[in-house]
């Protein structure tokens, strides 16, 4: 797998390969239309899960809280639940690895800023704690738990958690092997030239960053107001809050994967636990972070049950009202516009999803909001690819903000764009597109 022209990762291979049809790639490949969907493997893996929900899938209980003890709070992006409960996996033993996302040592040698690794400690481990919104790939840690016997824990966003499911349930070895996913709430996946880009906007180039941290954490601000921080290889730091930044509104979908257009897991549904941000009132104004958990394992549930007992984790239950609540806005992009997506005409494969092709009635202002976010998705990588052949910066970001004030003037009702928009009846309902 490398980076290609627009900064995403893609197989390298003879042409021949890469054009011949492999039944056994498309039974794991979590986009293939062969491959078994989320609720075929949810039900495989918790067949008999308390709970079940449209949204949701499957599920023993739902948490919202924070880490108490130690430093997992301050120095994770949201409240620490992530790797606390990696951190209590290695403690006690169930596992001798986790695979997870941490900065690459050497960026400029590497290629790439982060990479999937496995930590067997607990130093080790902590020093991948923080959201990476930037492509990466498991063929290297799933090649050493084949290679290195062992128990071991993967942490995912929801389709590699699924690849994980459906390369497990192919592969004897890794199914021994791989004892709990473990996984992140998704709203979609980032090129590297996303942070290429905010280099630009600090005015550095991305050669001579050596770390960037997506969501520095400041505990007097609302945790929603991310700000992003570049550390410069001579030590210097840059920062700027995301909503400065020209491709900094997350649901515009910048830079995104094409492939995101045509998931429908939010919530990461074959995960044994899954993590997301509580981006619900009181907890999005807490800067401090909060999570809400969904746990579909029973021995993962008694842990967090005895971390609770213990005071070592703040936990409060709550429905599944709740937890769709704090992910709205995913859950229409992959639900309701999924369903509206899966009418446009589309040469080649067509995806097999679970949300029926126009099975919602969206309105003139709804249908819009897709297309312009699918257009600036669709852009924004070739965009960017011609500011970059071109040396100027400043075409993309010229281009970004003027794509940026016609999604926001459209979903939200801001700007001259707004205006226009409310007076032929395309915007001013939507609060969190």
């Amino acid at each position: 797998m490398e980076l290609d022209r627009y900064g995403q990762l893609k197989p390298r291979g003879p042409k021949a390969w890469l054009r011949s049809r492999d039944s056994g790639f498309s039974r794991i490949c979590p986009f293939s239309p062969a491959a078994r969907d989320e609720d075929n493997l949810a039900t495989e893996h918790f067949p008999s899960a308390k709970d079940r929900h449209p949204l949701l899938g499957r599920f023993e209980a739902a948490y919202v809280g924070h880490v108490a003890e130690d430093e997992y709070r301050v120095n994770g992006s949201s409240g620490g639940m992530v790797t606390w409960v990696a951190a209590e996996l290695l403690r006690r033993g169930l596992v001798d690895g986790v695979a997870h996302v941490k900065e690459s040592d050497d960026p400029q040698t590497e290629g790439r800023l982060f990479h999937y690794t496995l930590s067997r400690d607990l130093q080790a481990l902590q020093a991948g704690a923080k959201s990476r919104y930037y492509p990466v790939e498991l063929s290297g840690v799933l090649r050493s738990m084949r290679d290195i016997p062992g128990r071991y824990a993967v942490v995912g966003i929801p389709c590699f958690v699924k690849a994980v499911r459906l390369a497990c349930a192919d592969d004897p070895v890794l199914k021994e092997r791989v004892a709990f996913t473990l996984g992140l709430f998704c709203g979609h996946m980032k090129s590297a030239r996303m942070a290429e880009s905010f280099a630009w906007q600090m005015e550095e180039d991305i050669s001579r960053v050596r770390q960037l941290d997506y969501r520095v954490k400041t505990p007097d601000r609302p945790a929603s107001w991310y700000r992003a921080q570049l550390t410069l290889a001579n030590g210097e730091t840059r920062a700027r809050d995301w909503w400065h930044l020209a491709d900094g509104d997350w649901g515009a979908g910048f830079f995104q994967n094409s492939a995101c257009n045509f998931c429908d897991d939010v919530v990461a549904e074959t995960a044994d636990i899954a993590f997301g941000d509580a981006w619900k009132e009181p907890y999005s104004s807490d800067g401090r972070g909060t999570n809400v958990v969904l746990v579909r394992s029973r021995m993962l549930l008694d842990l967090l049950r005895e971390g609770m007992g213990a005071n070592r984790i703040a936990l409060s239950p709550v429905d599944a009202d709740f937890v769709v609540a704090t992910q709205a806005a995913g859950f229409r992009q992959r639900r309701e516009g999924l369903s509206f997506r899966l009418t446009w005409p589309r040469l080649g494969l067509r995806p097999r999803k679970r949300v029926p092709a126009g099975s919602h009635h969206l309105t003139s202002q709804r249908k819009m909001i897709y297309i312009m976010r699918y257009g600036i998705s669709f852009w924004s990588h070739r965009v960017f690819l011609a500011a970059r052949l071109l040396h100027s910066p400043g075409l993309y970001i010229l281009w970004a903000r003027a794509a940026l004030a016609f999604y926001q003037g459209l979903a939200y009702s801001r700007g001259p764009v707004g205006r226009v928009a409310r007076r032929l009846g395309l915007a001013g309902s939507e609060g969190g597109a």
